[in-house]
């Protein structure tokens, strides 16, 4: 029979719903039967792409002996992390505390007031791997409960205090301002430098994670020594670092050769060979840095490997009636078995794209009968370029790109004839406003305005059903929003509808910024600078946290200070700023001895180091004339500027100062350039536009 999980709308979940343990989702009612039964807790933390996940359900929670020992010693619980990253944040920091490192399956024991006291991640079901078997852990805990309850109930208070210790104790404030944005910001790339890999790009060594955020700071660095005079903060090797990572990422198997979008990480240094789940998250950070790049350095390969992110998340992670949003996440695993939906070998490619293409296929992509994955199968990589093809098969450049375009778009086909991974079709708020920025800024940049329907769509939709009571909710599955929003989902949400207003200058979604901002500043303020990740009306949780680090997404806090920055300078309140300057303070120890560790938060302090430029543009969007001005500010790889619309002021008064008084001239656009709202002269040519905003070198 179904257990209690078959109610709950979480994929994750509902993987585990025919198990024979007793799960509950987290909650009160389990909590309440932990302490009226006087039961140690058994929690698990997961998500639904998570291979271990599988492999522990498979292994020990679909196995009645597992399930016996479960259900009548402890009172199990089982999480989605990406449900209730509260939970998951208290307890991954727990089970770090314990063993030095986390990571998913997450596998605690709690005290029935849901103190941990014991955890790691995934458990073998009999011992080995110099792992202990997970029904010997059962019956050791269970023993212990009932013979050295003091001891567990100590070393529960101590892992306590500890998390509380590190939630309560202050970072360590520091005075930081704009003049100490050189330093920090140079102090940050020697430390991002020092880890650098000079052969295959990114950072360190195996698994290699994509490092969106450090390429974001990094390109910031670059222009800002582009554009310094003595006090250069960049070096030469920056732009090497950060095109050397993007050409190797997007040439390397964990990038998807065939259908576009990037896997989860390499699990080797060479960009290789992927562990194959496709996170969102991931998708939208490395889009945007694509987009970035491209406008920083002309580079055409990095906008096509963008818009193929992009079109990959439209194409697959998007729901198919048209009513906006992107899914959460898809599986490593097809059938069971991971990576078997992306590999190749030569017969199954010759059957896609016919015998006179498939040696030049093989070549580009190096697929070999040894292969260099399970079972002689080939990640595909690019290993050949095209013009060595060229070379080598004694054809033209063009003859060579349209034959890989065409065995493409077959594989393509004879791909979506196998085994489908799975795909976690929750919406995420925060997840699904990360990629709103993304597909807002490609809109403009690349100018495609499919891109800017996908944005409003996946916006509109979050404003109507993920609202209530004037509070953001976190999930949406089958009809149904639910979960008080967290410091992720206002952050990202209001950075999602500050970029759309931009891109679309709708006033709408400039003033739902404001109002989530309001709601943000009251329901989440840390009274030492920065907000805590979640509300106090969050069920359960034995601290508060908050998050500092950015980590596999940006930190709220790194993102609320760009966002607070961005509304000063859209509005002129300087209260904005105040709150910003206070979270940089708060964190201003941290940023001074570990900058790398915040690239996101690092972006904001250079923000407001420049004193960023205030532009309005008056016109009637759709003119010939108004969009090329609106093409030269989105043309400009100075990060560090705001733009509105005239028009936009008789809806959100907010924006007056800065658009007050700006007007078409002689019946032309018109761009003004401003800092701290003192404008330059009007122009209304988008070549002296750009000589405006694009500074040259002294």
């Amino acid at each position: 029979m179904p257990n209690r999980l078959a109610k709950e709308l979480s994929p994750y979940l509902l993987q585990h719903r025919d198990n024979p343990v007793d799960w509950y989702p987290w909650g009160e009612e389990a909590l309440s039967r932990a302490r009226a039964e006087d039961k140690p807790i058994f929690l698990s933390i997961g998500y639904s792409t998570c291979h271990w996940c599988h492999v522990m359900e498979h292994e020990s929670f679909e196995t009645q002996p597992v399930a016996d020992v479960l259900n009548r010693d402890f009172v199990s619980i089982k999480v989605d992390r990406e449900e209730r990253p509260d939970v998951d944040d208290i307890y991954m920091r727990a089970v770090q505390m314990m063993t030095g490192s986390g990571g998913w399956p997450l596998s605690l024991f709690l005290t029935p007031d849901g103190r941990p006291f014991y955890g790691g991640t995934y458990f073998p079901p009999t011992s080995r791997w110099g792992r202990p078997g997970f029904v010997t852990i059962l019956e050791s805990i269970a023993n212990a409960w009932r013979t050295r309850r003091e001891e567990l109930e100590s070393s529960a208070g101590e892992m306590l205090a500890h998390l509380g210790h590190d939630e309560e104790a202050t970072p360590g404030p520091a005075r930081i301002g704009p003049r100490d944005a050189p330093q920090i910001l140079a102090a940050a790339q020697r430390q991002i430098a020092s880890q650098y890999d000079p052969t295959e790009g990114g950072f360190g060594g195996a698994p290699k994670v994509p490092p969106s955020m450090r390429l974001e700071l990094l390109l910031r660095v670059e222009r800002r020594s582009a554009t310094a005079t003595a006090t250069a903060t960049g070096r030469p090797e920056t732009r090497e670092m950060v095109v050397r990572t993007l050409s190797k990422m997007a040439a390397g198997g964990m990038y998807d050769q065939v259908g576009g979008g990037f896997h989860r990480y390499s699990v080797d240094a060479h960009w290789l060979v992927p562990h194959f789940e496709k996170m969102l998250y991931d998708n939208a950070m490395l889009a945007r840095v694509y987009v970035l790049a491209h406008r920083a350095f002309g580079t055409p390969e990095y906008a096509a490997i963008a818009r193929d992110t992009l079109d990959y998340l439209l194409r697959e992670m998007t729901p198919d009636d048209s009513s906006g949003g992107f899914f959460a996440a898809q599986d490593a695993d097809s059938g069971g078995v991971e990576g078997t939906f992306y590999v190749w070998n030569p017969d199954s490619l010759e059957r896609a794209v016919g015998r006179e293409a498939a040696p030049v296929v093989a070549a580009r992509f190096g697929v070999t009968p040894q292969g260099n994955f399970e079972e002689h199968e080939t990640v595909l990589s690019v290993v050949k370029s095209v013009a060595e093809l060229a070379a080598e098969f004694g054809k033209p450049e063009a003859a060579i790109e349209a034959l890989l375009a065409e065995a493409r778009a077959k594989m393509y086909a004879a791909r979506a004839l196998r085994v489908a991974p799975a795909t976690d079709d929750k919406l995420l708020t925060d997840w699904s406003a990360l990629a709103i920025s993304a597909f807002a800024l490609a809109s403009r940049v690349l100018a495609e305005p499919r891109y800017e329907e996908a944005a409003r769509a996946a916006a509109d939709r979050i404003l109507r059903n993920c609202i209530r009571d004037g509070r953001l909710l976190h999930r949406e599955r089958a009809g149904s929003a639910a979960i008080p929003g967290f410091a992720t989902d206002y952050a990202y949400g209001i950075e999602a509808l500050l970029d759309l207003y931009e891109a679309t200058f709708e006033p709408d979604y400039f003033q739902q910024a404001l109002r989530l901002q309001e709601t943000f500043d009251r329901d989440f303020a840390d009274p030492r600078g920065g907000y805590f990740l979640s509300a106090g009306t969050h069920d359960g949780l034995i601290v508060r946290p908050r998050e500092s680090y950015d980590g596999a997404t940006p930190s709220s806090n790194s993102v609320a200070a760009m966002n607070l920055l961005r509304l000063g300078a859209f509005t002129g309140d300087e209260r904005y700023e105040k709150r910003a300057d206070a979270l940089f303070e708060a964190f201003g120890e941290l940023l001074e001895r570990a900058g790398s560790a915040f690239p996101r938060l690092l972006c904001a302090l250079d923000f407001r180091a420049s004193g960023p430029r205030e532009i309005a543009l008056a016109g009637e969007p759709g003119r010939p004339d108004f969009e090329a001005l609106r093409s030269a500010v989105f043309a400009s790889p100075d990060p560090n500027r705001v733009v509105a619309h005239v028009e936009s002021a008789a809806a959100v008064p907010a924006l007056a100062p800065l658009t007050r008084a700006r007007t078409m001239r002689d019946g032309k656009a018109a761009a003004y350039v401003c800092e701290r709202f003192a404008c330059q002269a009007p122009v209304t040519d988008p070549e002296a536009l750009e000589a405006l905003l694009f500074p040259t070198t002294a």
